[in-house]
Order: C-alpha cells, then sequence, then structure tokens
C-alpha cells in the first residue's frame, strides 16, 4: 500500500482504467464473437459495423496495437464475405 499521498492517487486511477479497460475488451470480444457466430449473411452484416467502430476505437485509445485490430477487421469481412458467396 503506497504512502505517498500521488501514489495513492495513481494507484486509484490505475484501477479505475483497467476496469474500463476491462469492459471495453469485453465489449469487443462479444461483438467479434457475434458476427463470427451468425447463421446468415443479413444478421453478420447488420452486426458488422458495431464490431469494427469498437475495434477502431479500441485501436485509437492503445486498448489493442492497431495491426491486431486490422488483422481482426479483416477476419471479420472475409468470413461475412464467405457467407455471401455461400
Amino acid at each position: 500500500m503506497p504512502n505517498i499521498k500521488s501514489a495513492k492517487k495513481r494507484m486509484q486511477l490505475s484501477q479505475k482504467w483497467a476496469t474500463r479497460n476491462r469492459a471495453a475488451r469485453a465489449r469487443i470480444r462479444t461483438a467479434v464473437k457475434r458476427v463470427r457466430q451468425a447463421e446468415d449473411v443479413e444478421t453478420a452484416q447488420a452486426r458488422l459495423p458495431e464490431a469494427v467502430s469498437l475495434l477502431d476505437r479500441a485501436a485509437r485509445r492503445n486498448l489493442f496495437h492497431r495491426k491486431k485490430v486490422d488483422r481482426v477487421k479483416s477476419q471479420l469481412h472475409r468470413h461475412v464475405n464467405e457467407l455471401a458467396e455461400s
């Protein structure tokens, strides 16, 4: 436990942001999972923009590395296109 006032404040802020980051990552994982589990093309295409938006926001906030975000977005688009072809 920190003794210095500024260290206590930093610890509280770190916990607050860790909680926010955890919630944001959970929303992203859920959105990606919903796109991947979509049975038909219309559902997948409807859910895709939300997932892409959340991923882009995570990249801007350095929640995920931008190249990881690009890779996941590419995988999602490829998945939706494969659903459309079949």
